[in-house]
């Protein structure tokens, strides 16, 4: 059998729709069999937020990120039509009808499928972000650690 296929997937957006899509891809490709990575930067490590707050000594800069920023997968909004919160009520009553998954199910349902979920480093630091505040088994690294899976990836996407 040949080397096994993989797909790297970095997400930047903290949209719910475009996460939403990252991880539908992402759990597509481990059914198939590949490796894969989502690697999570800038508002992409809003997804990996735990939803319960998690009282941590910080500066006042990244007190001032943690509340501006969702915390957690089922409280980000949409990328269009918004309307201040309202369209991703629309969006989760449109979901539940098809019995489609929400957000936070796919991260489980990746997590079960061993995808690797990577939390950017560098961008937790810029956005002082901490280990407490995010899901539990996840990894952390930076952008070395991505490209070295990207470079042998067959899909790589950005989202």
């Amino acid at each position: 059998m040949g080397d096994p296929k993989k797909t790297t997937i970095v997400l930047f957006s903290g949209d719910y729709d475009k996460a939403m899509a990252a991880y539908i891809i992402a759990n597509g490709a481990a059914a198939y069999d590949h490796e894969v990575t989502i690697f999570h930067t800038f508002w992409g490590l809003n997804a990996l937020r735990q939803e319960t707050h998690i009282p941590l000594k910080k500066g006042f800069m990244e007190k001032m990120f943690g509340k501006m920023m969702p915390r957690g997968a089922d409280k980000m909004g949409l990328s269009k039509m918004n309307f201040a919160g309202f369209g991703p009520k629309m969006i989760k009553e449109v979901i539940k009808k098809h019995n489609a998954m929400t957000l936070p199910q796919l991260i489980e349902m990746a997590q079960e499928q061993d995808v690797k979920l990577v939390a950017c480093t560098m961008t937790m630091d810029l956005l002082g972000l901490q280990r407490e505040e995010l899901l539990d088994n996840i990894e952390y690294a930076g952008v070395a650690a991505y490209l070295a899976d990207a470079q042998d990836g067959n899909v790589n996407l950005f989202i």
